[in-house]
Formats: structure tokens, C-alpha cells, sequence
């Protein structure tokens, strides 16, 4: 668990039913609210020629949770990190939630959340010096006077900064950074059984439950623009199919044996590692969308090219490698709204685009009518009374089982 997110108590609730008074019967029938949880979600309208739409009024937009029109209950406009409550939430009672610092006096304005997550056990030592460079461009590009911020890493670089506006927590940081990930060659290696690299699986499984364990209690934060930026070089449960193949048949020969020795039942783990690292993914994007939170990925390997001289790997299975590694982390951008920044050397542009796409923005709140209050799965679908427009924002959101 994330010490630094305290566990945060959100459920729905339904209203109960009471008993009708004595008398004659009457036709007068309740209405009954299915859930008293506000769904938000971050909405950007751009015109023709990619700029924001900053004009746009409560009266411009309308809502929709499986095909069913909801009523806006909230319109929060951010225009160039600005914020303007145009429709004001309505009261909540207090509750146990992310413990935010206090507010700065005359500089909380641009109201953005940004968790950056860095998956070190997913990052090679060779890349120690370009994460760094990374990090301090966030720093000095991305985090703005007024932003909160907070930032984990996965593995031992033991980075645990908890949600603070002081940019020096994370610069004081920086240098901690290690990457800790696997070469081609401990991947080969490695010992695989029938449930695929247990090693890789295991590393992989600590970055999900550590990223949702912070979308979980990103729920409740309402009303700020939350951008989760994912450091990472993604993922593969099956990866260097063949090599591991050939070592395993050099090995089973080197020990007198034949070709019928070789366990079948590493292809079958390999087929199963695809399904689970899908489903895992489906988790973690569902987790993000449950907080309406945007993940924005990041390859720091850049433009990637071929393998180093001493890892023994082909060039074609280097490239499917890459390929399925740099694939997971378009999945776990592009189903939350954000962007993936892979085969890219200029991490700076990528930086910009994060920080114009989450200063120009539109918040839109709702309670649910939903008619099918066991439905987990909505979804949404946002329509500006705006021609030529495009609508960027979440398509679904899952309910907490």
C-alpha cells in the first residue's frame, strides 16, 4: 500500500425506500437518485486548426451515460491554467480522502495534480543519466507555482514524494533515480516455466498494483485536472520467444538429451502471458478512468535502434520486442485519454503538449440516472453545440466491484 495516499472511503449509496404512510392508495410515485457519487470528467474542445475552444458555456454541452442524458451538475473552465467555477460543486459532507497540502495563498490557481510515476524495475541502468534529464525537464517545464505534485518509483530508487507544490522535493530527488530493469540477456536467461518469466511477471505485477493503489485514491480529488505521467519502457510477459527456445534446445543437448525433451509448455505459457498482461492493463486503465485521471506515457529510450553489441539477440526479435513493449504503453494512454511519447529523442515537445493539454480544459460533473444501477460498465459520450469541433475526453468509466 502507498503510504503517502491514505485509503480513500467513496461508495455509492443507494436511497432507501420508505414505507408509505396509512390511507387510501395514491399513484404519487418518488423519484429514486441510483447513486450519490459525482461523476467528473476533463473535457478539451479544439477547432480546425488544434486550438482550445475557451468560449464555451455551461448551456454548449451535453452529457450522456449509455445513450441516457444527464443532468450537468458542475462546469469548471481552465483557460491557460486559470480557473473559473462557473458552476460551483454542490456541498459533500467530510470524509477520509487524499491528504492535500494547504493552500497557497494567491498562487493556487492553475489547479493541476500531476503524479509522476517512475517504474525504475521497468527502466535499464543504461538509461540511469537520460531519466534524470527527464525528470528535471518536468521540473522546469511541466510543474508550474500552483501545481501539486507528487512522485514514486517502483523499485529501489525509493523515490516517495508526497503531494507537495515545492518543486525542490522533487529536483532534491532526482539523483536517487536508478534504473533497475532487465537486459536481453537476464531476460534469456532466466528460467521459464509455464506461466512465463515469473521474474518479469513479478516486476511488472509491483508497477500495476503500485499505479492502481494511486488511482484508487486519486478518486478524491474532484475538480482538478489529474495528469499521471508513466515513466517507463514497457512491458512484455513473453519476451525473446525464440532465443529463449534455442537456448533451451542448446541446453537439453549439451546434457545428452534429444529435441523431445524440450518442455512443451513454454509456448502454451507464452500464448497465456499475452491474455494476462492484457487483462492487467485493462485493470489499471479502468482504475484511471474510475479517477478520471489521464495517463500520459513515456519511453525514455527515445529513438530506438538496435540492441547493444554484447546481448545476444537478433535484430528481428529485438524489434518485436520494442514493438510490444512500446505497444503496452500506447494501450495505457490512448484508453485514458492521454498520449503515448515513444521513438521520440525530444521529450521537451512531448512536455509542452502535456502542459497545453492539461491547462485548457473543461470539467463536467453528474450525478448518474443510469437505468441499470448493476451496469459496472458506462459509458460516456460528451456533445458540444459547436460546429467543426473536435471532443477529446474519457469514453467509459467501471464501477468498483
Amino acid at each position: 500500500m502507498v503510504p503517502w495516499l491514505p485509503a480513500t472511503a467513496l461508495a455509492l449509496a443507494a436511497v432507501p425506500v420508505q414505507n408509505p404512510p396509512a390511507g387510501p392508495p395514491t399513484d404519487q410515485r418518488q423519484p429514486i437518485r441510483v447513486g450519490v457519487e459525482l461523476i467528473t470528467t476533463d473535457v478539451r474542445v479544439r477547432d480546425r486548426d488544434g486550438r482550445f475552444v475557451g468560449d464555451l458555456g455551461k448551456d454548449d454541452f451535453q452529457i450522456y451515460e449509455d445513450g441516457v442524458k444527464q443532468k450537468i451538475i458542475t462546469f469548471v473552465l481552465s483557460l491557460g491554467g486559470r480557473i473559473y467555477n462557473v458552476a460551483a460543486p454542490p456541498p459533500v459532507p467530510p470524509s477520509e480522502g487524499v491528504i492535500l497540502p494547504a493552500i497557497l495563498p494567491g498562487r493556487d490557481a492553475a489547479g493541476r495534480v500531476f503524479l509522476i510515476f517512475i517504474d525504475d524495475e521497468h527502466l535499464a541502468p543504461n538509461l540511469t543519466i537520460r531519466v534524470r534529464q527527464l525528470l528535471t525537464a518536468i521540473s522546469a517545464e511541466l510543474i508550474h507555482d500552483g501545481d501539486m505534485f507528487a512522485a514514486v518509483s517502483t523499485g529501489p530508487s525509493s523515490i516517495e514524494v508526497q503531494l507537495t507544490y515545492d518543486r525542490k522535493r522533487l529536483d532534491s530527488a532526482i539523483e536517487r533515480v536508478m534504473g533497475n530493469g532487465l537486459t536481453p540477456n537476464e531476460i534469456i536467461d532466466t528460467p521459464v516455466g509455464a506461466q512465463g518469466n515469473s521474474h518479469i511477471r513479478h516486476k511488472a505485477h509491483v508497477a500495476f498494483r503500485t499505479a492502481w493503489e494511486i488511482m484508487r485514491n486519486l478518486e478524491g480529488v474532484q475538480h482538478r485536472r489529474k495528469a499521471f505521467v508513466y515513466i517507463s519502457s514497457g512491458y512484455d510477459f513473453a519476451p525473446f520467444e525464440q532465443a529463449r527456445a534455442r537456448l533451451d534446445a542448446e541446453r537439453v543437448g549439451r546434457a545428452g538429451g534429444s529435441a523431445d525433451d524440450v518442455n512443451p509448455f513454454v509456448r502454451q505459457g507464452a500464448l497465456f502471458s499475452e491474455a494476462d498482461l492484457a487483462l492487467e492493463l485493462a485493470e489499471l486503465t479502468r482504475a484511471a478512468n474510475r479517477a478520471n485521471a489521464t495517463i500520459y506515457t513515456i519511453d525514455p529510450r527515445g529513438l530506438v535502434a538496435g540492441a547493444d553489441l554484447d546481448q545476444k539477440i537478433d535484430m528481428v526479435e529485438w524489434q518485436t520486442y520494442v514493438t510490444g513493449s512500446q505497444n503496452s504503453l500506447r494501450v495505457l494512454a490512448e484508453l485514458t485519454g492521454g498520449f503515448a511519447t515513444v521513438n521520440r529523442n525530444d521529450l521537451t515537445a512531448a512536455l509542452k503538449r502535456i502542459d497545453q493539454e492539461t491547462s485548457d480544459y473543461y470539467v463536467l460533473g453528474y450525478y448518474s440516472s443510469n437505468p441499470d444501477p448493476a451496469r459496472r460498465r458506462r459509458t460516456i459520450e460528451v456533445k458540444v453545440n459547436r460546429p467543426g469541433v473536435e471532443v477529446h475526453h474519457r469514453t467509459e468509466y467501471v464501477l468498483r466491484r
